[in-house]
Protein backbone atom coordinates (compact mmCIF):
# COMPACT_ATOMS: atom_id res chain seq x y z
CA UNK A 1 0.00 0.00 0.00
CA UNK A 2 1.20 3.48 -0.70
CA UNK A 3 1.00 6.22 1.95
CA UNK A 4 -2.35 7.60 0.67
CA UNK A 5 -3.97 4.15 0.75
CA UNK A 6 -2.60 3.47 4.24
CA UNK A 7 -3.87 6.80 5.59
CA UNK A 8 -7.34 6.29 4.08
CA UNK A 9 -7.50 2.73 5.41
CA UNK A 10 -6.47 3.83 8.91
CA UNK A 11 -9.10 6.59 8.97
CA UNK A 12 -11.82 4.19 7.90
CA UNK A 13 -10.82 1.62 10.51
CA UNK A 14 -11.02 4.28 13.23
CA UNK A 15 -14.55 5.28 12.12
CA UNK A 16 -15.59 1.61 12.05
CA UNK A 17 -14.38 1.25 15.66
CA UNK A 18 -16.46 4.30 16.64
CA UNK A 19 -19.50 2.69 15.01
CA UNK A 20 -18.92 -0.49 16.97
CA UNK A 21 -19.34 1.59 20.15
CA UNK A 22 -22.50 3.20 18.71
CA UNK A 23 -23.96 -0.25 18.07
CA UNK A 24 -23.09 -1.40 21.59
CA UNK A 25 -24.77 1.69 23.02
CA UNK A 26 -27.86 1.06 20.89
CA UNK A 27 -28.06 -2.50 22.26
CA UNK A 28 -27.69 -1.30 25.86
CA UNK A 29 -30.13 1.59 25.66
CA UNK A 30 -32.92 0.48 23.34
CA UNK A 31 -34.79 3.67 22.57
CA UNK A 32 -37.89 2.18 20.91
CA UNK A 33 -36.28 2.03 17.47
CA UNK A 34 -33.63 -0.19 16.01
CA UNK A 35 -32.38 2.73 13.91
CA UNK A 36 -29.22 4.49 15.01
CA UNK A 37 -26.97 7.28 13.80
CA UNK A 38 -23.53 6.04 12.73
CA UNK A 39 -20.53 8.03 11.57
CA UNK A 40 -19.52 8.01 7.91
CA UNK A 41 -16.73 5.44 7.54
CA UNK A 42 -15.00 7.27 4.70
CA UNK A 43 -11.27 7.87 4.56
CA UNK A 44 -11.49 11.62 5.24
CA UNK A 45 -10.32 12.17 8.82
CA UNK A 46 -12.19 15.51 8.95
CA UNK A 47 -15.58 14.07 7.89
CA UNK A 48 -18.24 14.52 10.57
CA UNK A 49 -21.29 13.44 8.58
CA UNK A 50 -23.71 10.87 9.95
CA UNK A 51 -25.59 7.94 8.45
CA UNK A 52 -28.91 6.62 9.75
CA UNK A 53 -29.22 2.86 9.51
CA UNK A 54 -30.90 0.10 11.44
CA UNK A 55 -28.90 -2.19 13.66
CA UNK A 56 -29.74 -5.17 11.37
CA UNK A 57 -28.44 -3.16 8.38
CA UNK A 58 -25.27 -2.40 10.31
CA UNK A 59 -24.86 -6.04 11.34
CA UNK A 60 -25.24 -7.17 7.72
CA UNK A 61 -22.56 -4.67 6.68
CA UNK A 62 -20.22 -5.84 9.45
CA UNK A 63 -20.55 -9.48 8.38
CA UNK A 64 -17.78 -8.73 5.86
CA UNK A 65 -14.73 -6.86 7.25
CA UNK A 66 -13.93 -5.41 3.80
CA UNK A 67 -17.23 -3.46 3.69
CA UNK A 68 -17.78 0.09 4.97
CA UNK A 69 -20.76 2.50 5.00
CA UNK A 70 -20.14 5.99 3.66
CA UNK A 71 -22.11 9.11 2.80
CA UNK A 72 -22.85 9.02 -0.95
CA UNK A 73 -19.98 10.62 -2.85
CA UNK A 74 -17.31 9.89 -0.21
CA UNK A 75 -15.72 6.96 -2.08
CA UNK A 76 -11.91 6.89 -2.14
CA UNK A 77 -11.01 6.06 -5.72
CA UNK A 78 -8.24 3.52 -6.06
CA UNK A 79 -8.88 2.16 -2.56
CA UNK A 80 -12.50 1.01 -2.67
CA UNK A 81 -15.48 0.64 -4.97
CA UNK A 82 -19.19 1.27 -4.36
CA UNK A 83 -21.05 -2.05 -4.40
CA UNK A 84 -24.48 -0.85 -3.23
CA UNK A 85 -26.39 2.40 -2.97
CA UNK A 86 -28.91 2.31 -0.13
CA UNK A 87 -30.20 5.88 -0.49
CA UNK A 88 -29.07 7.17 2.90
CA UNK A 89 -25.61 5.66 2.49
CA UNK A 90 -23.38 3.76 0.06
CA UNK A 91 -21.61 0.50 0.82
CA UNK A 92 -18.02 0.27 -0.38
CA UNK A 93 -15.72 -2.72 -0.63
CA UNK A 94 -11.99 -2.37 -0.18
CA UNK A 95 -10.04 -3.29 -3.29
CA UNK A 96 -8.10 -6.57 -3.19
CA UNK A 97 -4.54 -6.35 -1.92
CA UNK A 98 -3.31 -3.84 0.63
CA UNK A 99 -6.55 -1.94 1.38
CA UNK A 100 -8.60 -5.12 1.84
CA UNK A 101 -5.89 -6.89 3.86
CA UNK A 102 -5.55 -3.87 6.16
CA UNK A 103 -9.32 -3.67 6.76
CA UNK A 104 -9.57 -7.39 7.53
CA UNK A 105 -6.53 -7.38 9.82
CA UNK A 106 -7.88 -4.41 11.80
CA UNK A 107 -11.45 -5.73 12.11
CA UNK A 108 -12.42 -5.31 15.80
CA UNK A 109 -14.65 -8.40 15.59
CA UNK A 110 -11.84 -10.78 14.61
Amino acid sequence: MDERERRIAENEVVFREVNERVRETQETFVIGSDEAEFVCECGDATCVQRIRMTVPEYEELRSDPALFAIVPGHVADGVEVVIAREGRYDIVRKLPGGPEEYAVARDPRR
